[in-house]
Parts: C-alpha cells; sequence; structure tokens
C-alpha cells in the first residue's frame, strides 16, 4: 500500500489560493522596471498577438498541477510492504575461528574426499551463524595473532561472507588461544545483553599470543562470557598409500586439557569434533545450550517515492518556461528564423 509520511505538508495545498486572495494586486503605475526606445512600438501590437485565454487556462492548469505535485512530493508518499516477523531481543554471540596453518590438514572426509579442516569448519559455521535469528554474531580471526574480523552485527550474511573470505595462515601460523578469548571478552563485555557467548574452535594448543589461555578464561568468567570450546580434528590425517587410503596417528597437537578447564571455568562446555558429522552435532548441541530469545515482532518494509512527484513537477516548469519563452518572443513580432538565415542577417 502507499501511504505519506508527512500528510501534514498537504495542508501547504491552498497557499496559492490565500496569496491570491490576501495578498494586494502589484500596482501597475509603479514605473517600468526597464525602459526602451521602442516602448511605443510595443504598444501599438495588434490584440492578436497577446496570449489567447485558452492558451492562459492552460498555463494555469499546468501551474496548479506543478503545485499539486510539489506538495505531494513534501508529503512523503512511500510504498510499505507487507509485514514481515523479526526477532527483537537475542543474545550476542562471538565466534573465534583457528586459521593457524595446521587447519589445512586433510584429515575430514567429505563423500571419500580428504577436505582440510578450515573448509568444513567454514562450512559448518555458515549454516550455524543463518540459523542464529534475533542473535547478534561477531567474528574473531587467529593465528599468531587474534584479529576481530566483524563486529557484533545482526547482519548474518555479512559474518558469512567474512567467513568465506579467511584464508589460512592469514593471522599467522601459530595459535594465540589467550588473545582470541581477551579480544573477544573486550567486545562482549560492555553490551546490554544479558546472554554474551564465545564459541571458540581451534585444533591445536596454544603457543604463541600475549595472553595465557587460563587467565583469560578467568577474565571471560568475571565479565559474564560464557566459552564452548571446540576442539577440531581427525584421529589422524587421511593419506594416499599404495594400499589405499589411510589415517595415520592422532591429533597429537590438540590440547583437550586446556579448551575443557576454559569451557568450565566460564560454565560453557567442551565438544569434540572429529568428523563433519561431528562437527554438525556440535553447533546443535550448542543450539539447544544457547537458544535464541527472539520475541514476537513485525516490521514493514518501506520505500520512499517522493522522487516520482518531484520529477513530475520539474518537468512541467520546464514545459511551463520553455512556453513563456516563445509566447515572449511571439508577442514581440519577432519571426521565427532559420540559424542560416540569422547568420545572413548578422553578415
Amino acid at each position: 500500500m502507499i501511504d505519506l509520511a508527512t500528510p501534514w505538508a498537504l495542508g501547504l495545498l491552498p497557499l496559492p489560493l490565500l496569496a491570491w486572495w490576501l495578498l494586494p494586486p502589484a500596482r501597475r503605475d509603479a514605473g517600468a522596471a526597464l525602459r526602451v526606445p521602442f516602448y511605443a512600438s510595443l504598444r501599438a501590437l495588434p490584440a492578436g498577438s497577446r496570449r489567447a485565454p485558452a492558451s492562459r487556462r492552460l498555463a494555469l492548469a499546468l501551474k496548479s498541477l506543478a503545485w499539486l505535485l510539489l506538495v505531494f512530493a513534501a508529503a512523503g508518499p512511500r510504498f510499505v510492504g507487507e509485514p514481515q516477523p523479526v526477532a527483537t531481543q537475542g543474545r550476542d554471540l562471538m565466534l573465534a575461528l583457528d586459521i593457524s596453518g595446521s587447519m589445512a590438514i586433510e584429515d575430514f572426509d567429505v563423500r571419500g574426499r580428504p577436505v582440510d579442516r578450515l573448509r568444513v569448519v567454514n562450512a559448518v559455521a555458515r549454516d550455524f551463524v543463518r540459523s542464529r535469528d534475533g542473535d547478534r554474531i561477531g567474528l574473531i580471526l587467529f593465528g599468531s595473532r587474534a584479529y576481530l574480523q566483524a563486529p557484533l552485527t545482526f547482519d548474518r550474511e555479512t559474518v558469512v561472507e567474512m567467513l568465506d573470505e579467511a584464508e589460512l595462515g592469514l593471522a599467522g601460523k601459530e595459535t594465540a588461544i589467550g588473545d582470541a578469548i581477551g579480544l573477544a571478552v573486550k567486545h562482549l563485555r560492555d553490551l546490554p545483553a544479558e546472554e554474551r557467548v564465545l564459541i571458540l574452535l581451534s585444533d591445536g594448543a596454544s603457543n604463541a599470543g600475549v595472553l595465557e589461555p587460563l587467565r583469560a578464561a578467568e577474565i571471560a568468567k568475571r565479565e559474564g562470557v560464557r566459552v564452548y570450546t571446540i576442539g577440531i580434528g581427525a584421529d589422524g590425517p587421511i593419506v594416499q598409500t599404495p594400499f589405499g587410503v589411510r589415517r595415520l596417528g592422532g591429533n597429537a597437537d590438540l590440547d583437550e586439557e586446556t579448551l575443557r578447564r576454559i569451557a568450565g571455568l566460564t560454565g560453557g562446555n567442551y565438544f569434540r569434533a572429529r568428523d563433519t558429522q561431528g562437527l554438525l552435532d556440535v553447533y546443535r548441541q550448542i543450539d539447544v545450550l544457547e537458544p535464541t530469545e527472539g520475541e514476537a515482532a513485525t516490521v514493514r518494509p518501506t520505500r520512499s517515492l517522493f522522487y516520482w512527484p518531484l520529477a513530475g513537477a520539474l518537468l512541467l516548469a520546464g514545459l511551463l518556461l520553455a512556453g513563456h519563452a516563445h509566447g515572449a518572443r511571439s508577442s514581440l513580432g519577432v519571426p521565427h528564423a532559420s540559424a542560416h538565415e540569422e547568420r545572413k542577417v548578422a553578415a
């Protein structure tokens, strides 16, 4: 439907009539604004050269229509769409994703093919982010250092784009778990939300950064930030051998004990994701533990339409100016000459 943002502007419609009724008419003997030596010749022009009453009525109609369009544009016409449900309250949830060099290990099996850890984590995290209606989502990428890639926002698609743009080794080859937690707490602690949640995914042990992981967990606990930690990696990398596909060794780099203690200190949980299905299950469990708390509300998308009547008013104004110039030329008895004739006369 179409309505008006400022309907009171329609009260300006009778303004020209009020001016015509209330203001005194212009004095004809006030003196000429322009004195020309051939004024007597202008007065002697035949009456037929004056503007006909029909053309004056047409000009008045065009002026009235232009004024109507201007006032209608000032009233702010807009198109209002159908009500759409939105969530008005939720959690402030930060994702901290390890993009150190070890995330390049291809120990996840997708349709019988080995896939590196980061690609699988990104694919699952995208679905998780899109499902968090009503939550503000932020993204931290960490390696040797931690960086805020996306601040807390309701624009989940932007966070998904940032996930897609994450590259291995972009933040360094090592793992700074403590710095990632500290950066997340910094952006969560001063927010008014009652629930502050950090989901940290890592495939190794903390071997870089300034802040120790357990010290960072104590700060998170003090600031009311609950941390869910996810240990990424299969029991060993998948390699192609002369005897077929084999899985070698185990993920010795993963410090499960520290991740488990971080979650315990802050009131969260630790999860182990050994394959794609396991990672999906982890996110489902987090959804159960941290459900969104959106309240029922609706919004109606609007689109402004004022430029259409404004363009029409400007077009009519242009037509009136062109007609006035043409009428003035005709009233002076100046014939319409071609450009060639004008150059000839000038010569």
